[in-house]
């Protein structure tokens, strides 16, 4: 009966008539255009603004989307076309940021693992998510419940307790159109990956809609006879699927063609040449000056050991990352991403979520399933500001819907959570790469503060689970303790009166014995001392 099947393939105009007013779309992509739809979401813009159709949208995405100018979620952020978003991550579209703002849709926010595994769970008419992530944070309803504006007047979740314990029942809804980007689909359907640089949370999506009896759309790079994928080679079947527009021009990345290395197609001689060249490239002339990110990195990358799993978080950690690679240490851990990659060298800023030459690429979903398991020894994340209590926010600065992306899966689940970001902000001059850093000018923005504009991590909830805490920044080191907040090592030339304690919103606890940090993490001079002698060492 195949042959005679209706064929699925259509235009992107045609394929995005399909949408209807109302509809829940769910959308997948990272930024820098990491497995984005892009002539999809492109062809639901250019119809609304020709007809004004669809309206009302509500739009959901597990992860930030978009090039903060006129791609990803920027498509979607027109008054009338969405009235409700539920997105891990906002920053790539602040156009979106700004119907928040000013009242013009429903904001609200999930963590990227939970809103991947919510979508699963969906996906198999199950009630919901009920999980421990999110407990105490802006996504518990006692906190907030994933509202980010006063539009916003639904709790996406609610509190249950199973056997004396406490957990998150993340609700359900319906999938009307899953918006999906893949490489392949042979004439019968059949979707393949083989050509793209991480999995996500596509086939999630694609179910959730199957389930939902709504339309799955995939956007490929070409078309393949029938019988030209390998049955090990598809990763959503002909059965989900509704429709395929094939988009020649797809990429990699928005700024990169194609690319083997970042799809993990390389092997043999070719692979280990790629990775000489990162090597030297991340020794070389290439690598960024030395500043306070490098002296953060060189105290933060001392908590690693042999063996330990470990996530990086966009920002300073970035150069946590590339530390690692430059001292050859990257094969004596196991280095993970959300997105569901291990190993490789990271890319950084807009192509955050790309790794060249990965060992492994996992579902989003089950990454997730695997630091929610305990599985990630140390995360090192970025802060926006965290507060006496130890707890951090990445969500909301300034009033602005940010979002945690995976922030918050990966930092409630981490044995050791390892923070890192600058002690202030806006305006801070510092002068150090002599052995010493010294505060020339102090910032307008104080990021240690009495108490968070909103809970992204809890740390409360931390010392009921037990985590180890650090805190770590270019002028002093903090941890975790049951007694709040404590400073137990110095930069030095840092004024602990002036420089530290004076530009606090709260006293912190101060350890017995304050220690001084090395001088070689404020050296120029690139240091190649062991990371893997910090004091978790095994």
């Amino acid at each position: 009966m195949t042959p005679s099947m209706k064929s699925k393939f259509m235009s992107a105009d045609a394929a995005a008539a399909l949408i209807r007013d109302g509809d829940t779309v769910a959308l997948m992509g990272g930024g820098g255009g990491l497995m984005e739809a892009t002539c999809l979401f492109q062809a639901v813009e250019r119809r609304f603004l020709d007809t004004r159709a669809p309206r009302n949208l509500t739009v959901v995405h597990a992860l930030g989307i978009g090039d903060k100018g006129h791609r990803g979620m920027n498509c979607f952020a027109h008054e009338g076309l969405v009235r409700k978003v539920v997105g891990g991550h906002w920053v790539w579209s602040p156009r979106m940021q700004q119907l928040a703002r000013e009242e013009k849709i429903a904001a609200y926010i999930l963590p990227g693992g939970v809103s991947s595994q919510l979508l699963r769970e969906i996906g198999g008419a199950r009630p919901g998510l009920i999980t421990h992530v999110g407990l105490g944070t802006v996504c518990d309803p006692r906190h907030g419940g994933g509202r980010m504006n006063a539009s916003a007047t639904e709790d996406l979740a609610e509190v249950i307790t199973l056997d004396g314990r406490e957990y998150l029942r993340y609700k359900p809804y319906p999938v009307h159109v899953a918006l999906v980007r893949a490489s392949a689909a042979d004439e019968d359907g059949n979707i393949s990956f083989e050509h793209e640089a991480a999995n996500l949370d596509a086939a999630a999506i694609a179910l959730a809609a199957r389930t939902s009896g709504g339309q799955v759309i995939v956007q490929v790079k070409e078309r393949l006879p029938r019988g030209a994928l390998k049955a090990r080679e598809v990763r959503i079947p002909a059965a989900w699927v509704t429709a395929i527009v094939v988009d020649p021009g797809q990429r990699t990345s928005y700024d990169i063609p194609f690319d083997a290395s970042l799809t993990g197609e390389l092997t043999g001689p070719e692979r280990l040449a790629i990775d000489a060249q990162e090597a030297r490239a991340a020794d070389g002339a290439g690598a960024e000056p030395f500043s306070e990110r490098q002296a953060v990195a060189r105290r933060a990358a001392c908590e690693l050991f042999e063996g330990a799993v470990v996530n990086y978080g966009v920002g300073v950690p970035d150069a946590v990352a590339k530390l690692v690679v430059r001292r050859g240490e990257l094969g004596c851990i196991h280095q993970t991403i959300e997105h569901g990659t291990y190993g490789g060298s990271l890319l950084d800023g807009v192509l955050f979520g790309y790794a060249r030459n990965a060992t492994a690429m996992l579902d989003a979903p089950t990454q997730f399933d695997f630091y929610a398991g305990g599985g990630l020894d140390i995360a090192f994340l970025g802060f926006g500001e965290f507060d006496a209590q130890g707890s951090v926010n990445v969500s909301r600065l300034g009033g602005l819907t940010v979002g945690p992306g995976g922030f918050i899966d990966i930092a409630q689940n981490a044995r050791k959570v390892v923070f890192c970001g600058t002690f202030s902000a806006k305006g801070v001059q510092l002068h150090t790469g002599d052995g010493e850093m010294r505060v020339a000018q102090q910032g307008a923005v104080r990021k240690l503060v009495q108490a968070v504009e909103q809970i992204t991590f809890s740390g409360p909830q931390a010392l009921v689970r037990g985590q180890q805490v650090l805190y770590l920044t270019e002028r002093a080191s903090f941890r975790l303790t049951p007694e709040g907040v404590e400073l137990f090592e110095l930069a030095p030339g840092v004024d602990l009166q002036r420089d530290v304690l004076d530009q606090m919103g709260f006293a912190p606890k101060l350890a017995a014995e304050i220690a001084v940090m090395p001088r070689s993490h404020f050296l120029r001079e690139d240091d190649r001392f062991g990371a893997m002698t910090g004091p978790m060492a095994r």
